[in-house]
């Protein structure tokens, strides 16, 4: 299809890349279709990465269990009752070698949905890499890595705010050198979208935050152009069609505009590319095959709105772990989209229409307006309880109009049916955490005490000086130091954000 040539939004491809990041987007080839998934142990979670790449999936992504997302091994006191019931539960090299068991790393790109023990992750991920003979420079895939949303809207948090920026930014500098096809960072707007913001805040509280890694990276040495064009972020789909198809062009608009303005980053360090998953905060319990239409919906606005890759939600996760039938359900979804709806068809498709342009100048005015004013507070680690309180009032009103029937929800305020419970099979999740325990006992076991020792006393000596502390977790998580050991090491030189 030939250009459109309209004036005054420029074309696909080009600063400010306001119709798509690249000049064909689709006719190349479609969005990576990545579906989100994590279950109890490492062999259930292999099992559901076969199975969708059986399907069709082209991309693997990984839920990690809460404990894992705080720095605690299966074992320990504080991970009791919590192992394997949100993710898959990784403490050792061994865990991560079983969640990737007859999956060649340099096969698939992987995303790992971890923040504040993301260089740990990492290290597993590229432990098991060298233990398969892969170049390094042959990985390819994305840590999210933002731990500044943990701060404003989700929560798994563990060290004080500015050592957890010294590691997102040791991330940040490791990748540029050693794995270059991997995106350090997945600067994240999800979770604020999810906590309750609006679409603008989502954009411009997004853009705030990846500013602040910026920033970061370039005091720890690095150059814009080494790592400005592997960053990547990750936004929500919600149902308001036209709105979210316009936030996502205003986001790789403003995003190139403020590196050009700040950094004079060039065009391919402006480049916004974006992961996008579809809303969990609007699923309903209620009626909840209706869940697929909005998925539907969601999805739509994505590839509309010029995403790289996309999870779309099962119908039943309101409810549940997304079931089999439902993961199936969503993915063919994505396949439908891409290949029988026309979609791939027009690069930008609704770029020219008087709405959608109008629209997307709003939402970029309205989102620079929130950078400006964190700037004013001094940069986003700084407007951590500005952002929050911002979010917390959004949610409120939200939640007004649904109670008020002033924003309609099919099956929740309108629509209403009386309905049975439905049936849910939930996993043992006590016997799950009794074999992930034994697992990791024998582990301790086998392994040389001395050397894993060793390699963890210098973790916390790298963590004392200022020396980048991805390649002594790698060289500690393959002495056979565990997760939980690690982080217990940085909490014992940095302390955590509650004390």
């Amino acid at each position: 299809m030939a250009s459109s040539g309209i004036s005054g939004i420029g074309e696909p491809g080009e600063y400010p890349f306001t119709r798509g990041v690249y000049a064909d987007m689709y006719r190349g080839r479609p969005w990576t279709m990545r579906q989100y998934a994590g279950f109890g142990t490492a062999e259930e979670t292999n099992a559901r990465f076969r199975y969708l790449l059986e399907q069709g999936q082209t991309g693997l992504s990984v839920a990690f269990d809460l404990p894992t997302q705080m720095g605690y091994d299966s074992d320990g006191p504080m991970a009791a009752g919590e192992v394997g019931r949100v993710g898959v539960a990784i403490a050792s090299l061994d865990d991560m070698r079983r969640l990737f068991d007859g999956i060649r790393l340099d096969a698939v790109s992987t995303s790992m949905t971890i923040n504040s023990t993301a260089a740990i992750l990492l290290a597993l991920y590229v432990a098991v890499g060298d233990e398969q003979g892969i170049p390094r420079a042959k990985l390819s895939g994305t840590v999210q890595n933002d731990v500044l949303k943990e701060y404003v809207a989700r929560g798994t948090y563990v060290y004080p705010v500015e050592q957890s920026l010294r590691l997102v930014a040791d991330i940040i500098a490791f990748c540029s050198c050693e794995i270059p096809k991997w995106n350090p960072i997945s600067i994240s707007g999800y979770h604020m979208r999810e906590a309750g913001s609006t679409a603008p805040q989502e954009v411009g509280f997004t853009l705030a935050n990846g500013l602040e890694y910026v920033e970061r990276a370039l005091r720890a040495g690095l150059e814009i152009e080494a790592f400005a064009p592997r960053l990547s972020f990750f936004f929500a789909a919600h149902n308001d069609l036209l709105e979210e198809v316009a936030k996502f062009r205003a986001a790789r608009r403003l995003w190139a505009r403020l590196l050009r303005e700040r950094y004079g980053a060039s065009d391919a360090s402006c480049r916004l590319r974006f992961h996008t998953q579809t809303g969990g905060s609007t699923l309903t319990a209620q009626q909840p095959l209706n869940n697929v239409a909005r998925v539907t919906v969601q999805a739509l606005a994505a590839v509309l709105g010029g995403t790289q890759s996309l999870h779309t939600n099962g119908y039943d996760e309101a409810l549940t772990l997304p079931s089999e039938a439902a993961a199936k359900l969503a993915l063919r979804t994505q396949q439908i989209l891409a290949g029988e709806s026309g979609l791939t068809q027009a690069v930008d498709p609704l770029g020219g229409s008087y709405y959608v342009e109008a629209l997307t100048d709003e939402m970029e005015r309205r989102a620079r307006e929130y950078v400006e004013e964190i700037d004013r507070r001094g940069g986003a680690a700084r407007a951590i309880e500005f952002m929050q309180a911002e979010i917390e009032s959004a949610a409120y009103r939200f939640q007004l109009e649904v109670e008020s029937r002033e924003r309609t929800v099919v099956g929740v305020n309108t629509q209403v049916e009386a309905e049975g419970a439905p049936r849910i099979d939930r996993p043992d999740y006590s016997a799950l955490e009794r074999g992930q325990v034994e697992r990791l006992a024998a582990f301790r076991g086998r392994r040389e005490g001395v050397s894993a020792r060793a390699a963890l006393d210098r973790v916390r000596g790298a963590a004392r000086g200022s020396e980048n502390l991805v390649p002594p977790m790698i060289e500690a998580v393959k002495a056979g130091a565990t997760l939980g050991e690690i982080s217990d090491g940085l909490r014992a030189e940095w302390g955590t954000l509650d004390g």
